[in-house]
């Protein structure tokens, strides 16, 4: 049997990939068991910021595999304090929380949240408000969090406590405030599986201004739109707000599995020894990792990440077949007259990847993508909405 084979007789049939088997990459550039090159701009889903095989992220965890490759969290170790300390002094974080992924970075934070809520308002204090078309992750928790009925079906019953208003809609949102004992407020800047779509500034100064009011946590997932996807360190930084907490993953590890939860000074100490634990959270390879990619998030990449957003969406206003594009930063939706599994089709055999989100054709490039890559596979990008 050849990989794939293999792939569909001995792994569970939980996604619908691609006829593409990948085997090396350099940069924004990957060939597949052919030879074959393909300029991607799907980057495995937003997690591979410097493109493939990075020298400095590549040195930084090879040099610690040579060291130490995991010690529990019974022990101090140096990549993992280094990387608090810099996301901390970087972001206005008091502390953070390491875990595996964005599901797990979000349920740190709605424990964190309920926990707030129980010591400060009591036990029934305990709902938290979502918004509709957002996704948290596929845990049966971080499910409930989703507010997207499609991810609910076949997993009931889910975990209880959460509402969802309409996004951009504040009446809504504080209708629900309202009418239920609220722990959090937890939402995407960007709602990235929802369609790429992101929230009206207004709409998110509404869920500040009334959480402070009522002492409701906030708190933003920032697993897809973070780690200077959206030309900021954070996106919520673009917003100008500052949340209780911060939840990313993805990006941060560079093509490791990492999450993490940053804790404001509201809830920086709410968690308490045995509260809360994860066997691999904080490994030093991972975290080695992370030190690399978060350390050159400086502004001048961030305003190079500013300046290929703006080509892309002027590339993409008015050009044939297209008929609406959202997004922020190098986090882009193409909503395309053509099925968007036929735009893909059609760059994948032109040699350039992209994905789906909904309806729509997903651009995710590697953040440092050379400008030359970006330009040719915008140009088989465009011909292929034709």
């Amino acid at each position: 049997m050849n990989i794939q084979e293999k792939d569909r007789e001995y792994i569970a049939s939980t996604y619908a990939r691609f006829p593409l088997t990948l085997v090396s990459g350099k940069g924004a550039k990957v060939y597949d068991e052919n030879g074959k090159e393909y300029i991607d701009l799907g980057s495995g889903i937003a997690v591979n910021v410097f493109g493939y095989c990075d020298d400095e992220w590549v040195k930084a965890v090879t040099e610690q595999l040579n060291k130490l490759q995991h010690t529990s969290n019974l022990f101090y170790s140096q990549p993992c304090a280094e990387l608090a300390e810099l996301l901390c002094k970087k972001t206005g974080m008091k502390k953070v929380f390491f875990s595996n992924s964005g599901a797990e970075a979000n349920e740190c934070a709605i424990k964190v949240a309920r926990k707030y809520a129980c010591e400060k308002k009591g036990k029934d204090t305990n709902v938290i408000i979502t918004l509709k078309n957002s996704f948290h992750g596929r845990t049966i928790t971080t499910l409930s969090a989703t507010g997207q009925d499609s991810f609910h079906q076949d997993f009931l019953p889910l975990t209880e406590g959460f509402v969802y208003a309409e996004a951009n809609n504040c009446e809504d949102l504080l209708s629900l405030v309202k009418e239920n004992k609220v722990a959090a407020i937890m939402f995407e800047t960007v709602q990235g599986e929802g369609g790429v779509l992101p929230l009206e500034k207004e709409f998110v100064d509404t869920i500040f201004k009334v959480a402070k009011e009522e002492d409701i946590i906030t708190i933003v997932d920032e697993v897809q739109t973070g780690n200077g996807r959206c030309g900021a360190l954070y996106n919520y930084m673009n917003y100008g707000i500052t949340p209780d907490i911060v939840t990313t993953a993805k990006g941060i590890g560079g093509g490791l599995p990492l999450g993490a939860t940053m804790l404001g000074e509201k809830v920086k100490d709410t968690l308490k020894a045995g509260d809360h634990g994860s066997t691999f959270g904080g490994n030093p390879v991972a975290s080695a990792g992370a030190l690399s990619i978060i350390s050159r998030l400086d502004d001048t990449l961030l305003s190079e990440v500013k300046k290929k957003s703006q080509y892309i969406f002027k590339a993409l206003e008015g050009a044939e077949g297209v008929k609406s594009v959202s997004g922020a930063g190098l986090m882009i939706g193409i909503e395309c007259e053509k099925d968007a599994l036929d735009v893909i089709s059609y760059c994948r055999e032109n040699g350039v990847i992209v994905i789906k989100a909904k309806n729509k054709v997903r651009l995710l490039p590697p953040i440092n993508i050379e400008w030359e890559d970006l330009e040719k596979a915008m140009s088989v990008l465009i011909k292929g909405m034709r």
